[in-house]
């Protein structure tokens, strides 16, 4: 295989990723209708429904515009050099293979940023402040950008650098070691991300003593689940929008509640969507995610040990000089098909154990009581509840509202 075949193929399989994203966006889109559903009646009015369809039209366009954009700039940074010409620039600068590296990818990902940061705010001040979700001010929001790309400097730029690290001292047992690290990584981060990186963006602070907390602490004891961790995170720093979620393993794991969800769902709801996270854990998806992610994180980095010594990768990026930057990004393009059926195959596991997390609290605590808070979660971020089948099957870690509401049999 020559250089030019490779490109071609890169080339090509940005081309069929990019157009089979648009196709799924059109027949989701087809699906948009001004009438509402009989299937939907009583969950939304027609006056809601119609708001719901015409927030996810407004946030439609902007989507293509930055996907197209960030194709176009992908594709010209490949065929035109533009990859080989970073380099070349950041080589003047550093000799050193991790320095040159860490200098690549952050110069390309500062002109990413630049490139997104319109759109984002955007979003966030135009689209999200015309359906009355947004509560972000612009402080929050450039403090937000600039946390962020602190943190990917910090932990991306180190893993990075120990990734390259230990390629260079040694290339047959890169990838098993290299696995090591990020699943070390993983592991620590299922453990401690809601005690360590959340507080950087938001306060989370125990739930107080009241009815709320009775009534959860009565149920975590009635199926026999040792919860001395439940949190109020300040989500209507940003949003209206409300959530939970379950974090930590062991002695570690906590349960955080958005404040918006407690002022918007009755004490019932709230635990019978706690009652859902709690199933997950019963049911054990948490381990077995992250087991199914570890390994799918070494398959990826077995393949990346075969191919990455292989000179042709930066050859196809225009390069003269190989470089691992340069073969991590080919073969990030490369191995993309195989990421997308992996990814596949974990959306249908994660849908799957959202019946299951649902059907725990149906028979632990009150199906109805869960019906009634997806309903009213749905209806208050204005979420699209006639998505397409193909689109729910490609993109969806949850099924949709409809169907959820069906296995619990709520509706017909």
């Amino acid at each position: 295989m020559t250089s030019t075949m490779l490109l071609y193929i890169i080339l090509g399989i940005l081309t069929a990723d990019f157009l089979l994203e648009r196709f799924l966006e059109f027949l989701n889109h087809k699906k948009w209708s001004p009438i509402l559903p009989k299937a939907l009646e009583g969950i939304y009015d027609q006056e809601k429904y119609s708001q719901s369809q015409n927030y996810q039209k407004d946030k439609l366009m902007p989507s293509l515009i930055s996907s197209g954009l960030g194709f176009i700039a992908t594709v010209l940074m490949i065929s035109l050099g533009g990859f080989a010409w970073v380099d070349e620039f950041v080589r003047n600068y550093f000799e050193h293979p991790i320095t040159i590296a860490l200098a690549f990818f952050g110069v390309i990902l500062f002109f990413s940023s630049l490139l997104g940061l319109p759109f984002s705010y955007y979003s966030t001040f135009v689209i999200e402040e015309k359906y009355g979700f947004n509560r972000t001010s612009l402080k929050t929001f450039v403090l937000d950008k600039l946390k962020g790309g602190l943190l990917s400097i910090v932990i991306g730029g180190g893993i990075l650098a120990l990734l390259i690290w230990i390629y260079l001292q040694t290339t047959t047992n890169f990838w098993w070691m290299a696995w090591l690290v990020i699943a070390f990584f993983m592991i620590f981060m299922a453990m401690f991300y809601s005690s360590l990186l959340v507080p950087l963006f938001n306060k989370q602070t125990p739930l107080e003593d009241g009815e709320l907390k009775d009534e959860i602490s009565r149920f975590a004891g009635k199926v026999d689940f040792k919860l001395d961790n439940v949190y109020v995170m300040d989500g209507s720093k940003r949003s209206s929008k409300g959530n939970a979620y379950f974090s930590g393993l062991g002695s570690k794991k906590r349960i955080v509640l958005f404040d918006t969800l407690i002022n918007d769902l009755t004490k019932e709801e709230i635990v019978a969507v706690l009652a859902h996270e709690i199933g997950h854990y019963k049911k054990k998806h948490t381990l077995s995610g992250i087991f199914l992610s570890l390994l799918q994180t070494g398959l990826m980095f077995y393949i990346f040990s075969l191919i990455i010594a292989n000179p042709l990768l930066s050859e196809a990026l225009g390069a003269k000089q190989q470089g691992f930057h340069l073969g991590l990004i080919a073969f990030g393009i490369l191995y993309s098909p195989i990421s997308t059926f992996l990814g596949l195959g974990m959306n249908i596991l994660s849908r799957k154990n959202e019946y299951e997390a649902d059907d725990y609290a149906l028979k632990n605590y009150d199906g109805k009581a869960l019906g009634d808070a997806l309903k009213k979660l749905s209806v208050s971020s204005l979420s699209n509840l006639t998505p397409h089948p193909v689109y729910v099957f490609f993109y969806y870690s949850h099924p949709s509202l409809l169907q959820r509401l069906k296995a619990l049999q709520l509706i017909k």
